[in-house]
C-alpha cells in the first residue's frame, strides 16, 4: 500500500513538473490565452473592493485535471 502511494505521489509530482515547465517555456504564448477571463467568470468591482470568482476557469481546469488523472490511472493499470 505504501509503495502504491509513493508511485502515485511521484507520478503527480512529475505531472506538476511537466505542466510547470510547459507554462515556463511558453509564458509569452499563454499571455494571449484568456484563462481567468473566460465568459462565466464573475467580476464585481465597486469603489472600495473587488470580488473575482473564476467559475468557468475553475470548471475548465477541474475537467482538464480530471482527464489527466484518469489517463494516468488508465496507463498505470495496464
Amino acid at each position: 500500500m505504501i509503495t502504491e502511494i509513493a508511485k502515485s505521489l511521484v507520478t503527480i509530482g512529475l505531472i506538476f513538473l511537466l505542466v510547470g515547465g510547459l507554462f515556463w517555456l511558453s509564458a509569452s504564448t499563454l499571455r494571449s490565452f484568456p484563462i481567468g477571463r473566460l465568459p462565466g467568470d464573475i467580476l464585481i468591482q465597486k469603489e472600495n473592493f473587488t470580488v473575482y470568482f473564476p467559475l468557468t476557469t475553475g470548471l475548465l481546469l477541474s475537467l482538464v485535471l480530471s482527464a489527466v488523472l484518469w489517463l494516468v490511472q488508465w496507463l498505470t493499470d495496464r
